[in-house]
């Protein structure tokens, strides 16, 4: 039989992946519409994210601008609601600027590691033999440490700052994706649609890009949403330690650590950043439970 005979046969059961594939993310779209939770997260976390990119819309005080007169205002002070810090800079302004940080460490490394480390998973996962053997003993490797013992030591090797913090949790994020791409690129790879299309012909690239790209990504995805709520508690912790972000920056993370020493004086003042801290990876950690159960669907 020839080629075009055989691709002439297997386009309806294309057709029909295809159909199913749409069923599919119509289940998943339609579950994620009737989970509050998912639905009540998501909102909490779209508008932390507005207000921290309409930072200069929503207040006027300049974050950078210090009070001696004015330091550790108590929340509800005349022109500062939620008070003001060790150095009388107004809070709320410091903590809305503050998410443009903590949500950029939150989610830039995660982005990257999933490039990177998805790239690397499928490849093995797919290629398998001894390409599949050399990429995953590297990654084993970085499981030799604990995530955040990783960071730190990356950090502190590299230096204090954004770009290297970045650098240090990217690095963290990429084995634990690699090996869930790789593991999930595998049982696609033994699948009979697989073989269907190597039998039509179709080239490597085709494949990958077709029909297993679009049945590994799902996962992938899913795995990674789960790092977010990870990559803003390590991001904060490094900026803590001193680690992340440098002062006079406002970051969640490095308030903290500056307002730390006020925590007798002013309690309410020195945990809010670590109330936000907390919002946003819980709201981030549930958003991703949701999209696991809605993809736990059939059709």
């Amino acid at each position: 039989m020839s080629p075009s005979i055989i691709s002439e046969a297997a386009s309806p059961s294309t057709a029909v992946s295809q159909q199913v594939s749409r069923s599919f993310w119509y289940a998943v779209r339609r579950r994620l519409m009737r989970d509050p939770t998912t639905i009540g997260c998501s909102a909490i976390l779209l508008m932390i994210a507005v207000a921290a990119i309409l930072a200069p819309l929503i207040t006027s005080h300049d974050p950078f601008a210090t009070s001696i007169a004015k330091r550790l205002l108590p929340p509800g002070s005349q022109g500062h609601l939620l008070g003001t810090d060790e150095l009388g800079r107004d809070l709320l302004t410091r903590i809305v600027y503050g998410g443009r940080m903590s949500l950029f460490m939150g989610f830039t490394p995660v982005v990257l590691a999933t490039g990177i480390g998805g790239f690397l998973g499928i490849v093995a996962g797919y290629a398998g033999g001894g390409l599949n053997m050399t990429i995953m003993r590297l990654i084993d490797v970085f499981y030799a440490f604990p995530s955040v013992l990783l960071a730190v030591a990356i950090s502190g090797v590299l230096g204090a700052g954004l770009a290297n913090s970045l650098v240090a949790l990217t690095l963290v994020f990429i084995p634990p994706i690699a090996r869930v791409a790789e593991s999930v690129t595998t049982q696609v790879r033994a699948q009979d649609f697989v073989e269907a299309a190597r039998a039509t012909g179709a080239s490597t690239f085709r494949i990958v890009v077709t029909h297993v790209l679009s049945n590994v990504v799902g996962p992938i995805l899913i795995f990674a949403s789960s790092l977010i709520s990870v990559s803003i508690v390590l991001g904060s912790g490094l900026s803590f330690l001193g680690l992340g972000v440098v002062p006079p920056e406002a970051e969640w993370g490095l308030m903290l650590n500056t307002l730390r020493q006020s925590i007798y004086v002013a309690p309410v003042n020195a945990v809010l950043p670590g109330v936000m801290i907390f919002v946003t990876s819980m709201c981030a950690n549930l958003i991703s439970d949701g999209l696991r159960s809605a993809m736990d669907v059939k059709v």
